[in-house]
């Protein structure tokens, strides 16, 4: 593996990290590889494991968060059968379960973030630390792990272990960033979306389908999250420049979004998951 570059935990530390670029599966590695993750994620500027809405970055996430929420829910509907069985792995603070359980999934939720499943919990949704705890020979229909697969250590066990808690026609559902889209390639080094150590894995479409062929898995469907783009840019203008250029980050959100209706290498994508 070769070196792909370095770059900084910008959240938190502000330790350095390099990215290894693995060319069979077009995939980068975070190294080092830190033993305890979670104090990586005992900040307050951590916004998947709070409802903060202090800043207006805050703010665009939510709204977003909003409307994504609804497009994930018409998308795992568009799978569902008769028993609606549910599993969504990296459950934050449980907005997603509770807005599947309103349209009458059975819902099962992963979080290993203490403060975030309290937070859940006040809105009515319990959930699991880990997967070990979940009752031996559950099944779910659909599982999906939004913006998750990233954060995961032993990343092939993790796959195995969610792929055998499918059942025989289940669906995985993955949202993962994309680096080879045009505004990681314009950031590089300070693009939010890499979030090292946070992020030990970062992916490319032919890596994700490689991983997961792997355990006979057959990618049916892709799916572009186009507003990541706009702000992840956003994150990326404070790493790069020390302030929000909201401006510019709008630019290059739309360039890159405008470049990927040919590339299709958007910012984020999702990707649908089937049993062959």
């Amino acid at each position: 593996m070769k070196l792909y570059l370095e770059t900084k935990d910008y959240t938190l530390t502000g330790e350095s990290f390099k990215l290894m670029h693995d060319p069979v599966l077009d995939m980068l590695i975070t190294e080092p590889q830190p033993e305890n993750l979670g104090r990586y994620y005992e900040s307050e500027d951590y916004i998947s494991h709070t409802d903060a809405k202090k800043s207006l970055v805050d703010k665009m996430y939510h709204t977003v968060k909003g409307y994504n929420l609804k497009s994930k829910l018409s998308l795992i509907n568009s799978y569902a059968s008769t028993d609606k069985t549910l599993l969504d792995v990296g459950a934050g603070t449980g907005d997603f379960l509770v807005g599947a359980k309103h349209d009458g999934w059975k819902i099962t939720g992963i979080e290993p973030n203490g403060l975030a499943r309290l937070k859940a919990g006040d809105k009515g949704v319990l959930l699991l630390d880990d997967l070990n705890t979940l009752p031996i020979g559950q099944k779910f229909e659909v599982i999906t792990l939004w913006h998750v697969l990233e954060h995961l250590p032993d990343l092939d066990s993790q796959i195995a272990k969610l792929v055998g808690l499918l059942t025989e026609d289940g669906t995985l559902v993955v949202a993962v960033p994309n680096f080879r889209s045009y505004d990681a390639e314009y950031y590089k080094e300070y693009w939010a979306a890499f979030d090292v150590p946070r992020h030990l894995w970062h992916f490319s479409q032919k890596s994700i389908q490689a991983i997961f062929g792997k355990y006979g898995m057959k990618l049916v469907r892709t799916k572009p999250m186009f507003f990541d783009a706009f702000y992840v840019a956003l994150l990326s203008e404070k790493y790069k420049n020390g302030k929000q250029n909201f401006i510019r980050a709008f630019l290059i959100g739309l360039i890159s979004n405008f470049r990927a209706l040919r590339s299709k290498e958007y910012s984020s994508l999702i990707y649908v998951f089937r049993r062959h």
